[in-house]
């Protein structure tokens, strides 16, 4: 399985790495600081660069449902780097630090709204949550002011870690109604904004609540009866 640099700093803008796989479906590597698609984010695009300094262009990331490998998916007609090779792999930074202050910005939506997450997109610079409430109980103006004064507070971030079957036997950590907490490696990781929030996510997170900037509730719509989507954006990058 690929060595995730990610899981434990989500910072980690380029790494030195062995191809150990490469065909139509992608590309594998020992390590990687590519994060694949999976819990509403997207995967990372960049490049990996060969010792001989050519490069492919990585539009995506994916992981193996059978295997737990990372694939990096270049572009059409890259020409695949040999098994074996060296290369260098580059995330785009800004776009992933976007969708980092956008992923922990969820965070604190979800710690502020009271009803179960049925559903949620991390996006470049805008993102989503769907929430179980028969009724309109929260409006644009107010969760802006109360998303702004968490964000201006500055809360660090921290990461924790507990068995599988701690976990399941913490039930209540659980935010998301549709997507199961990140699981079967025998440990779960746990992101705490201090303060405000602590649940389980396997995605990548902004250091302290500040680095998210400022930020604007788009848009609240009812999507079913007892659904409630509310979408958010970023300001300019911060």
């Amino acid at each position: 399985m690929t060595e995730d640099l990610f899981r434990t700093d989500s910072y980690l803008a380029t790494c030195t790495a062995t191809v150990i796989a490469a065909g139509p479906e992608g590309i594998r590597l020992d390590r990687t600081v590519f994060y694949p698609m999976g819990g509403g984010q997207p995967g990372d695009t960049g490049r990996l660069t060969l010792e001989d300094g050519g490069a492919v262009v990585i539009t995506d990331t994916r992981k193996d449902p059978e295997t737990g490998d990372i694939v990096h998916v270049p572009e059409a007609d890259a020409t695949l780097p040999a098994v074996g090779a060296t290369v260098t792999a580059a995330i785009d930074w800004d776009r992933r630090h976007r969708l980092m202050r956008m992923h922990t910005l969820l965070h604190l939506l979800s710690s502020l709204v009271a009803g179960g997450v049925t559903g949620g997109s991390v996006g470049d610079g805008k993102g989503r949550l769907d929430f179980d409430l028969p009724d309109k109980t929260v409006d644009k103006e107010s969760l802006t002011a109360a998303l702004n004064d968490l964000i201006a507070r500055d809360a660090p971030l921290s990461m924790q870690w507990i068995t599988d079957a701690e976990m399941e036997a913490q039930p209540d950590l659980v935010r998301t109604m549709s997507v199961k907490p990140p699981m079967g490696t025998g440990r779960v990781r746990l992101v705490a904004i201090e303060g405000v929030d602590l649940q389980p996510c396997g995605g990548t997170h902004v250091a302290r609540t500040g680095e998210i900037g400022p930020v604007t509730v788009t848009k609240i719509e009812k999507k079913g009866k007892h659904n409630r989507r509310i979408n958010l954006a970023l300001a300019e990058p911060a």
